[in-house]
This record gives structure tokens, C-alpha cells and sequence, in this order.
């Protein structure tokens, strides 16, 4: 019996070859009809035997293109209209306005081989693609996904790629960024000066000067690079100079496994993520032997390591054989550069030469950073690859939200029903040019998601930009979320978790109840409250933001406040080394008070411990202390060291001076950092089990959320995590978006939806 289907089916599913896919399932099936994209999915009709539409159905279900993603399918049963065929439709406008883009596609293995082809029309082409691979996010401008509505619209296809485009059998069929060298994107090799240099071939004199120690600004997919040959120290230094980047580590590219393999110890599910569609930057550990210039991630026992992504990249690393140092065209502090002038502008005194291309990128994209913990991906920075694929929420938001994010890492938020946007990595708010690109990026996701917010949400912190901004905003109803307080129920979400956790949420800086810097917080939380139940005791961060600059400072604090003017016979070489002119206005500073406002930041902790070590006295980039402290840890642990509670006011502080002391006594008997940095991260996981079990046994509650910057510490994360399951508690971790402040909009977005359920905004 025939009859006939109408369905409708919502989530990623433009740009990922769904229509063609659809088309070719229908025409198997003998079934007639049509699909078409409009402006909230695909929809179908299809009309045939009763038994090939459930088949169909089913297919669709379960059978999808690889990169597709299925939100929500609609479909009825009605009359037989009598189609005669199956075709595709051209797009339609609808009143609704919403489809969720694709993120960038990794380079699949059908176009590398057509790449590399001597036969093929598109041999040596650095923008082939088709409808399993390419760009999508970067591009668009507008939706339904079509090619008028992307930067491609400026390239007519030529005779055999049209054919190609309106082919069926053909895997280029209505792939929208379809081009070849005829009437496609064109390479570019322009000098220092912006001039074109007259090559017979881009891609071979770039390898050409990149061996040669030259330094080349790439225009990729979401932004530019700066590419230099990873083997040549004298290369590498000359980036850092240029790019006033003194320590922290560039990432790296390779051609392939094999070479990775050089470089890194690759387990099964790093290679997984390496070789997937995402390609994010994977951070994984170090060979001894690695074959790379010491001065790529100096003091670092990890590279961050990625395979090519575009056709661009594997030509690149096949033609020249290097490794190449592969990271964001930028000033220190300031976005990752995608427009031509702007990269002309700012990459003048970094770069000797530009490889450019002519297709416009519409919004820029950082390259995302990941690694595996526990057998499972862990973000990082989440950006191409990952984003702007939306989170699915457990349950719909009640309005349209907007969340702002914080300061460092930021990244905002925008909610449409069960759908929370979280924006690619936007960076430090510390600069006109970020901040120019936070607004931007939020009117585009505005825009192309058809969101019109009537909450914002922001964190209490006065002075963040992304606070000032939603202050700015009018007609539209304000949310201050606290900043740990979003922290872990980002951690909630993503994690789709409901009820009352405990939060442990270490990190740097965040803005507390009482006007102090917190940062070192166990909190007990649902969506819409939280309670403080324990904290570290307060200390002074002495200059203010000095201090987190120049952690010397701290660790100084710490001494005078144990030992007064003791410390100065202390038998360190913290001590010997103290310059004696600083340490006089320091000490002036630490009796008085003035410009040192306290703080319980486990992130300063990290600091002071690592400046007391001698391992980071002063700083170049965010969190670098903390950092080199993990990576001085040895693999002997001998247990942690003592520390101490009392009760104030119903809270629980953690005392540090026991902890301290045995940290001075240790130096003083000559115990090796590498012995002191292990023994303080067991300290640090022992203070965490043990304040979580006091607040199972005094609440019930038997789950813990860890969540803030301080778990970027892989070493900490692991010790805690073990330490915790030990004790019989379940334990939760960030995945699906990063623990740092790259997450914290989801949580703010979150909270202001509950508040506003709550009728409390």
C-alpha cells in the first residue's frame, strides 16, 4: 500500500552531505518525493510502499552521513501526492530561523588521495573538498547552508565541478565549497613588504624558504598561522623574539602517525583524536629523543602536537619533510589574525614571508586544544572542530540567554531552547582588538543562530570587560553569577547532572561574595544556589596584580608571615636570593596592607611553591608557574606533607603554614624540587579527599565536582581523582568543555536560566 511521509528533521545537518545522502537513500528505496534545506533543517517528503518508508526512516535514524548529527526528527503520515521521482529542491525560506553550522571538517582520505594523484584534475589543489570534509563554520555568513550564503559565492563553478555539484552519485554532490583550480581559491606568496613574489609553484618555494629558517604567516581555515621549521633552534628563537612569546610552548605539526610517534607517546585514544575529523592540538608526552628544537616548549614535559587538517597544511608537511612550528599570527595577548590587511598590519614584524589565499574567512577560529584523560577526550580550548556544534541541555531553557563569559580564555554563551551555544575561543579580554572580536562573535551567533536574548548573564567580578559589556547592554534583564559558582555547574552540565554536588573549584581569580579574591572554594551547589562550607585562609597578594606576575612575592608573604624577620636566616636559596632593596619595600607592603588584597586562590598557592622552589620567581604567561612546578614533579611520591583546619563562622579554612614549613624544612636538607613539587601535589589531593569526605559525612552528599584552572594540572587531577574514588565518592570532570574559564559561560548561562524559572531575576 502507498502512501506518503512529511518529516522534518532539526540538528547539524546542512554541510555534511545530509541532502545527497537522503537523495540517494530515497532513489534505493524506489521511493519518490523530494528534500530540501530550509532555514531550521531538512525537510522531506518521500511517498512509496508502506514497508521501503519504514526502512527509510530507520536508515535515516541510524544510518546518517558521518558528520551529520540528529537533534529531533517530525514526521506524519498523508495522502499520496503522486511524485514521479525523487529530487532535490532548491532551499526554502521559512518565518523560523535555525539551523545549528558545522564545525570545520578535517581533510578525508577520499581528497588526500585525489591530492596526491598525479591523474587527478585536482592534483596539488590546497582547497579540494567535498561534501565529507572542508569548510563550514568559518565561511558561512548566513543560513540555510547554501553556497550564496558563504565567502565561495565570489567563485562561479566551472563546467565539470557544476556537473560534479549536480551529480547524485558524485560525493561533491551539493558539496557548497566545491571548487578545483579552474575556477576556485588561488595560493599566494607575497614578501615582507606585501608584494607578490612571481612563483611557478606557492607550495614549493614556501617549503623552500621555511627550510631555509624563514619565518611564513599561513592564511589557513579559521585565521592565520606562523610556521617555522620546529628542528631549527635559531628559527624558533627568532619567532619567540618576534612574537614576544619568551616560554610559552608553540604547537607543532606533522605529516603524519608515523612521525607523531617520533616526537610523542601516542596511546590508542590519542591517536584516535589525532587522526579525527576535530584535529584539535593534542598534548601528549614528550620522547627524550624527539627530534625538535628544545626552545619549541622549553621546561614543558609535553608537546602540543596536531596532524594537517587541510589540503594546504599536507602539502606543505609532504613537500617539505619538516615539523613545523604551527601557532596562532598574533602579538602576544591579542586575537588570532583572518583578515588580509589586518595580518599585513600586525605580522609585518614577525613574519618574512605571506602565503595567502583569496577565500574570505568570515569569523575567525582558533585552533582547539585537547588531551586524553581517563580513556576520554578532554577540551581544552574549545574552537575549530568542536565549536559552534551546540550543547544539548537536558532540559530547554526557558528564554533566550545570553552569557558573557569571564575574563581570561573567554568564551560567551548563547541558549535557544534545549541548545547552548558556547562560541569558539575568543582569548584574554585584555585589549580593544579582543574585545572587538567577543562583540563581534556575538552578534554572528545572534545572527546566524536567529537568537535575540532577553537575559544576560555576567560575572560579579567589576572590572572583566565582558561584565562592563553586559552592563552596557539595554532593554534587557541582568544576571550576576558568582565565578566558582559557575565553574562547577559548568561541570554539571556538561555532564548532565541535576541536585546537590559538592564543588571543588581551584583556579586563579574569581571574584568573591565578601570582595576577596577567591580561588581556593568547596562549595555545595545546585543550579540556582551555593554555599561556601570551606575555603583556604586568606592571604595577601602583595602589589596586587604584581604579585601573580612576580609569585616571589608570594612565597615572600608566606615566610614573613611564619618566621617575621626570621626568614632571613632561613638556609634557602629562596632566601639568599631575595634582592634586599624589593624585599624592603615588599615587607612595608606585607605590614601595611596597601595595595594587597587577600586571597584564597589555589592557583597562587601553585605559584608561591614554585617560586620557593626556585623553579618560576617571576612570570611570562598565564599560569606558567603553576605549570612548571607539574612539570618538575618526579614519579616518586612519598607522601604528602601536613596540613591543618579550623572552624570560623561555619566555614572550614585550610591553614597553610604546616604545609610551608615542612616545604622550607625539605629545602633546608637539601630535598630535590623534583621530590618537594610531587610530595605538594599529593598535599594539594590529600586536602581535597579529605575535605570532601568531611562534607559527605556532614551533608550525605556522595558526588564531587572538580572543576576551575588549577585541574588543567594533570598530575592534580589524577592523584584527586584516585584519591576520591578511594573514599567512595563519584567523581565528576570536565569533557564536552574546558575546566578552565573556557567554560564558564555554559555554567553561566545555566544558572541565570534557573533564576529566571525561579522567577528570582
Amino acid at each position: 500500500m502507498k502512501c506518503r511521509m512529511q518529516i522534518d528533521i532539526k540538528g547539524i545537518v546542512q554541510g555534511v552531505g545530509f541532502r545527497p545522502f537522503i537523495y540517494n537513500l530515497a532513489r534505493g528505496l524506489n521511493l519518490s518525493g523530494y528534500v530540501l534545506n530550509n532555514t531550521t533543517g531538512v525537510s522531506i517528503e518521500v511517498e512509496g510502499e508502506s514497508s521501503d518508508l519504514k526502512k527509510f526512516i530507520d536508515s535515516v535514524k541510524t544510518q546518517p552521513p558521518p558528520q551529520a548529527d540528529i537533534f529531533e526528527i517530525r514526521s506524519k503520515h498523508t495522502d499520496p501526492a503522486g511524485y514521479e521521482d525523487f529530487e532535490i529542491r532548491e532551499s526554502e525560506g521559512l518565518e523560523e530561523k535555525f539551523v545549528p553550522v558545522s564545525p570545520e571538517l578535517a581533510t578525508c582520505k577520499e581528497c588526500l588521495y585525489e591530492l596526491f594523484d598525479l591523474k587527478d584534475r585536482r592534483y596539488r589543489y590546497p582547497f579540494i573538498n567535498c561534501t565529507d570534509c572542508g569548510p563550514r563554520f568559518t565561511i558561512v555568513k548566513d543560513i540555510p547552508y547554501d553556497r550564496k550564503f558563504t565567502t565561495m559565492s565570489v567563485f562561479q563553478m566551472c563546467e565539470k565541478c557544476h556537473s560534479e555539484y549536480h551529480d547524485p552519485v558524485n560525493r561533491r554532490f551539493h558539496a557548497q565549497p566545491n571548487a578545483c583550480p579552474v575556477c576556485g581559491p588561488g595560493l599566494f606568496l607575497l614578501d615582507n613588504e606585501r608584494k607578490e613574489i612571481p612563483v611557478e609553484d606557492v607550495i614549493s618555494a614556501a617549503c623552500k624558504l621555511l627550510k631555509e629558517g624563514k619565518i611564513i604567516a599561513i592564511k589557513g581555515l579559521g585565521g592565520y598561522h606562523l610556521a617555522c621549521d620546529a628542528v631549527n633552534s635559531d628559527a624558533v628563537s627568532k619567532l619567540r623574539a618576534r612574537k614576544f612569546r619568551e616560554y610559552k610552548p608553540f604547537a607543532i605539526m606533522v605529516k603524519d602517525l608515523k612521525t607523531a610517534r617520533e616526537i610523542c607517546f601516542i596511546n590508542e585514544k590519542e591517536e584516535q583524536l589525532l587522526r579525527g575529523v576535530k584535529r584539535p592540538i593534542v598534548l601528549m608526552k614528550k620522547r627524550p629523543e624527539a627530534p625538535v628544537s628544545g626552545e619549541v616548549a622549553p621546561n614543558q614535559k609535553y608537546f602540543g602536537l596536531m596532524l594537517p587538517y587541510t589540503p594546504l597544511h599536507h602539502l606543505l608537511l609532504a613537500e617539505s619533510g619538516l615539523i613545523l612550528v604551527m601557532t596562532s599570527a598574533n602579538i602576544s595577548s591579542e586575537p588570532i589574525v583572518f583578515e588580509d590587511n589586518d595580518a599585513f598590519d600586525r605580522l609585518s614584524g614577525i613574519t618574512d614571508y605571506y602565503v595567502i589565499h583569496n577565500r574570505e574567512i568570515h569569523i575567525r577560529t582558533d585552533d582547539s586544544v585537547s588531551r586524553v584523560e581517563r580513556g576520554k577526550d578532554v577540551v581544552l580550548r574549545r574552537s575549530r572542530g568542536y565549536a559552534p556544534h551546540p550543547l544539548l541541555m537536558k532540559h530547554p531553557f526557558s528564554e533566550q540567554i545570553l552569557a558573557c563569559g569571564a575574563e581570561l580564555k573567554n568564551t560567551f554563551c548563547l541558549t535557544r531552547g534545549p541548545y547552548a551555544f558556547l562560541s569558539h575561543h575568543i582569548g584574554d579580554l585584555g585589549n580593544m582588538e579582543t574585545l572587538s572580536s567577543f562583540e563581534n562573535g556575538i552578534e554572528y551567533f545572534k545572527r546566524i543562530f536567529n537568537i535575540e536574548p532577553t537575559l544576560v548573564a555576567y560575572d560579579l567580578h567589576p572590572e572583566y570587560l565582558s561584565t562592563k559589556y553586559a552592563h552596557s547592554l539595554k532593554n534587557i534583564r541582568k544576571a550576576g553569577v558568582q565565578h566558582h559558582h559557575a565553574h562547577i555547574i559548568s561541570c554539571m552540565s556538561d555532564n548532565a547532572l541535576e541536585g546537590e554536588i559538592i564543588g571543588v573549584s581551584f583556579d586563579g581569580t574569581g571574584y568573591g561574595l565578601d570582595g576577596n579574591i577567591w580561588g581556593g572554594e568547596f562549595l555545595i551547589c545546585d543550579y540556582g544556589n551555593f554555599q561556601r562550607v570551606a575555603h583556604f585562609e586568606y592571604f595577601q597578594l602583595n602589589g596586587g596584580e604584581k604579585a601573580i606576575k612576580e609569585p616571589w612575592r608570594i612565597a615572600a608573604s608566606f615566610l614573613y608571615k611564619i618566621y617575621g624577620d626570621d626568614m632571613m636566616n632561613l638556609n634557602i636559596d629562596f632566601v639568599r636570593g631575595l634582592d634586599r632593596d624589593k624585599w624592603h619595600i615588599l615587607k612595608q607592603m606585607i605590614v601595611k596592607g596597601t595595595n594587597s588584597p587577600l586571597t584564597s586562590s589555589t592557583g597562587r598557592i601553585f605559584d608561591a611553591v614554585s617560586a620557593l622552589l626556585g623553579i618560576r620567581k617571576e612570570i611570562y604567561y598565564e599560569g606558567q608557574a603553576a605549570i612548571e612546578l607539574e612539570m618538575k614533579a618526579g614519579s616518586t611520591d612519598k607522601g604528602g606533607y601536613e596540613f591543618a583546619y579550623r572552624e570560623i563562622d561555619g566555614k572550614t579554612e585550610i591553614i597553610l603554614d604546616p604545609l610551608i614549613k615542612e616545604i622550607v624544612s625539605d629545602l633546608e636538607k637539601g630535598v630535590c624540587a623534583e621530590t618537594i613539587s610531587a610530595r605538594f601535589h599529593s598535599t594539594i589531593a590529600g586536602i581535597i579527599s579529605d575535605m570532601c569526605l568531611k562534607i559527605k559525612n556532614q551533608t550525605g552528599i556522595g558526588r564531587v565536582a572538580l572543576s576551575g584552572g588549577v585541574f588543567q594540572n594533570s598530575l592534580l587531577m589524577e592523584k584527586t581523582f584516585t584519591l576520591l574514588e578511594k573514599r567512595g565518592l563519584k567523581v565528576y570532570t570536565h569533557h564536552r568543555v574546558p575546566t578552565n574559564d573556557g567554560g564558564l559561560a555554559l555554567g553561566q548561562a545555566v544558572i541565570a536560566g534557573e533564576l529566571a524559572k525561579k522567577g528570582k531575576i
